[in-house]
Formats: C-alpha cells, structure tokens, sequence
C-alpha cells in the first residue's frame, strides 16, 4: 500500500502538468497535488503509528484526503483531450479504490 499510495500522488502530478492553464484549474490543481500528496504521507503515518487509536485517526484522514482528491480531479477541466479525459477517470477510480480500502482498514480496526 505504500507504492500505491506513493503512484497515486506520483500519477496525479504527472497529470496535472498535462492539463490546460486556465485560472480555475491553476486553483484546483494546487488542492489536489496536496490532497493527493496527504495520502500518501499520512499512510506513512499511520504506519508508524504510537497507538490503536492514532492509527484509525490516520487512516482516517487518508480517507478523507482520497475522497478531497477524488472531487478535485472531477472538477478539473481536461479541456478537448480525450486522452486526459480517460487518464482523469483513472485517477478518480483509483482514488474511489483507496477510498474503499481505507474505509475497510477503519472498519476492521474495530475502533470506528
């Protein structure tokens, strides 16, 4: 999981550099290389963390960054390319996936 948290924040960056310069997407763009980049960080965190309790509050928080990321990467504007258009829906599904894992993670813990 920490590969995947780390290509997920990875993909994202590599993405946004692809995506047309308009003042909207300059603002959105910004939210999400930092919610994408909480993930993964916060993964880490987790991993390393003091306590049951300081764990589920990280994975928590991963949660909650991947559905932050998920409605970031939806409201950016892919402009004409069908291309990015299909890397976008990509990246939204892979961010649904974390989504769902984290919240299982949560929910087995037992400490919901």
């Amino acid at each position: 999981m920490d590969e995947r948290t780390f290509l997920f924040a990875q993909n994202v960056r590599m993405f946004v550099t692809q995506l047309p310069k308009t003042a909207s997407n300059q603002e959105d763009i910004k939210q999400v290389v930092r919610s994408s980049g909480s993930v993964a960080a916060n993964y880490i965190e987790a991993n390393e963390a003091l306590s049951k309790k300081d764990f589920i509050l990280r994975m928590k928080i991963c949660r909650k960054e991947a559905k932050e990321s998920r409605l970031w990467l939806r409201l950016l504007n892919c402009g004409e390319h069908d291309q990015l258009g299909k890397k976008s829906l990509t990246l939204i599904q892979e961010a649904t996936e974390l989504m769902l894992i984290f919240n299982a993670i949560i929910t087995k813990s037992g400490l919901t």
